[in-house]
């Protein structure tokens, strides 16, 4: 429960979105088949930058970060 509070707080808001741009960057860079590198990559960056907690579900949580957040709170 530790990992899923860190990630939808800011700061895990923030490591998403540069997971999810580093990932994008490296497959860009390299080519080829690392292409679906960066295709992956637009899964953490699109979760950090909309608020979405794609882990959520797995346990039994909210899928949005506003509500997970008020459900963890609470």
């Amino acid at each position: 429960m530790a990992f899923i509070r860190f990630i939808n707080s800011p700061a895990g808001r923030i490591v998403r979105v540069v997971a999810g741009l580093a990932l994008i960057a490296i497959g860009i860079v390299r080519g080829g088949g690392w292409l679906a590198l960066a295709a992956i990559g637009l899964v953490p960056l699109a979760a950090g930058a909309f608020d979405l907690c794609i882990l959520g579900p797995l346990f039994k949580l909210p899928f949005l970060g506003s509500k997970l957040r008020q459900r963890i709170a609470g």
